[in-house]
């Protein structure tokens, strides 16, 4: 369903073309991977849901030196990977996992087997 939300995605990456490109790649691996997904930009993330949302993108906070997204994903279990740039369990047994992308190719396989693992588990809810 990725249709609708480009002019929102467009607006939501106002003047970084590079972050939305990347977004973009993301966007289309993931509705590939997970057919059933509902995506709703909003003013600080982009969601993507079936049941319940299981992958978010955003912008970092802070300034970093290239074009970088926020991949940020739920799963029963904490990923160990140095990948991950932050982990934290907001409730038992609920991992909530944070990725700095700014490349294409770190939208790899294991990214997108983490993606699919979070969007079976948001459904599983």
């Amino acid at each position: 369903m990725p249709d609708f939300t480009n002019i929102d995605a467009m607006q939501f990456f106002d003047c970084r073309p590079r972050e939305l490109a990347l977004y973009q790649d993301f966007e289309r691996k993931v509705c590939a991977a997970c057919p059933d997904t509902h995506i709703r930009v909003q003013k600080n993330q982009i969601t993507f849901a079936n049941r319940h949302g299981f992958a978010f993108v955003s912008l970092p906070r802070r300034k970093v030196q290239q074009p970088t997204i926020v991949v940020s994903f739920g799963l029963s279990y904490r990923v160990d990977s140095p990948r991950i740039w932050v982990a934290t369990e907001p409730y038992p047994n609920r991992w909530t996992h944070h990725m700095l992308v700014s490349d294409e190719t770190q939208l790899d396989d294991e990214l997108m087997g983490w993606i699919k693992e979070a969007a079976a588990f948001a459904a599983a809810k």
